[in-house]
């Protein structure tokens, strides 16, 4: 897999601004109102024939994180990263990228939700983690974020040696909750439920910085240059598609289109499509 070991460098990019809104728009199989068949009866033939029995592949994606997963209010589409890669999971599966359904997590909902038998895999800026390894299994890592902070321009916290007695945002289920808890214990740690309430609550000075992923605070910052990181990377935040605990046959099913992306160049496409510079080595 490729790796990454600094913060990434990204040019200036088509940031897909406006409100998040809730649920899905017409269109290009992004409804929420028809459901993949239930955790029973999924685990009793498999994941993968569940999908190809339903003709459609279940995702679970983000719609507030700029980059990776953002809802257009222009024409009702989500689009990003994380979902171009979601699309090659279909298209390998049906035959056909557009044989998916985008059905919306957040960090605090994207488990249950897969557990639950609601979407068939999470492709969602999920870091792999030993904890959530006991509750479901990833694939190889797809992408390689860490965590920074985010600031308003003329913000005095330099990193995260200044943040004692500062109020931190953060978001709900995410590790950047636990990890700035621990790294800065004496900051003031208010967790949101998605990354859109979480940078509103900054842009209106509920808190002195955000923290999450390099990589979507970059995404925040594009929408609004009044914002700056800071602070370089203090965690390794390699980023995992999830699937159902024991589910071996989906894991190696993402993980041989996961190769074929990188064996033939279409990884390196997809990347410099979204951040505008190739992956690092």
């Amino acid at each position: 897999m490729k790796k990454w070991q600094k913060v990434l460098s990204i040019g200036v990019a088509t940031a897909f601004l406006g409100a998040v809104t809730v649920g899905c728009g017409g269109g290009q199989n992004q409804s929420n109102q028809s459901a993949p068949s239930g955790s029973g009866q999924n685990a009793a033939k498999g994941t993968l024939q569940a999908i190809k029995d339903r003709g459609k592949l279940v995702a679970g994606v983000k719609y507030d994180t700029n980059l990776f997963g953002l809802k257009d209010p222009q024409d009702n589409q989500v689009k990003g990263f994380d979902i171009d890669i979601a699309r090659e999971v279909a298209k390998d599966i049906l035959g056909d990228p557009n044989k998916i359904e985008l059905k919306e997590v957040t960090s605090k909902t994207r488990i249950p939700m897969l557990k639950n038998g609601d979407i068939d895999m999470i492709v969602a800026t999920m870091t792999i983690t030993e904890d959530r390894k006991k509750e479901v299994d990833f694939s190889d890592v797809y992408f390689k974020a860490g965590q920074s902070l985010l600031v308003k321009k003329d913000s005095p916290i330099k990193g995260i040696q200044d943040l004692d007695g500062k109020t931190v945002i953060a978001v709900k289920g995410s590790t950047s909750t636990n990890n700035i808890r621990a790294k800065a214990p004496k900051a003031n740690v208010t967790e949101y439920e998605n990354y859109a309430e979480a940078f509103t609550a900054l842009k209106s000075g509920k808190g002195d910085a955000l923290t999450t992923d390099n990589a979507i605070l970059l995404g925040m910052q594009q929408q609004d240059p009044n914002f700056k990181l800071v602070g370089g990377l203090f965690t390794d935040e390699p980023y995992g598609i999830a699937v159902r605990k024991g589910d071996k046959e989906m894991v190696d099913e993402v993980n041989k289109v996961l190769k074929k992306l990188h064996d033939s160049g279409d990884y390196d496409k997809i990347y410099e499509k979204w951040f505008k510079e190739k992956p690092q080595q």
